[in-house]
């Protein structure tokens, strides 16, 4: 079974993507901000992360660089998913090792289909 984490402080965006990641047969995993995710990455290693830029404590741009430094997370797909939508946000997050970067709002079929894709190279 795959592992999926979904970081994000918007429980309805969470609460859609946990059901319909569950339904798809995934172990999912939820973190409210940044550094809950870091905690929880410690411990379980997912093959994706979906990651939301604007969240408190630690932001999406340096949950991702703490994700990259670590080797046992080195195969972790990462899908940024956020309103910061302007081209040099983008650019950013794809800088920073992101293997996707989606805008909300958002259409989960589309998130499924590009996490889907992720995982199967």
């Amino acid at each position: 079974m795959k592992k999926i984490l979904i970081v994000d402080d918007e429980p309805n965006i969470v609460m859609s993507l946990e059901y319909t990641f569950k339904k798809n047969n995934f172990e999912v995993f939820i973190a409210r901000d940044g550094q809950e995710a870091l905690d929880i990455v410690k411990t379980n290693y997912p093959d994706m992360i979906i990651l939301d830029v604007m969240m408190p404590m630690v932001d999406g741009y340096a949950t991702i660089e703490q994700i990259r430094k670590d080797d046992n997370l080195k195969h972790t797909k990462v899908i940024f998913l956020s309103a910061k939508n302007k081209e040099s946000d983008i650019e950013k997050g794809m800088a920073l090792g992101a293997d996707a970067y989606l805008t909300k709002p958002f259409s989960i079929k589309k998130v499924v289909d590009q996490v889907m894709e992720l995982l199967s190279k």
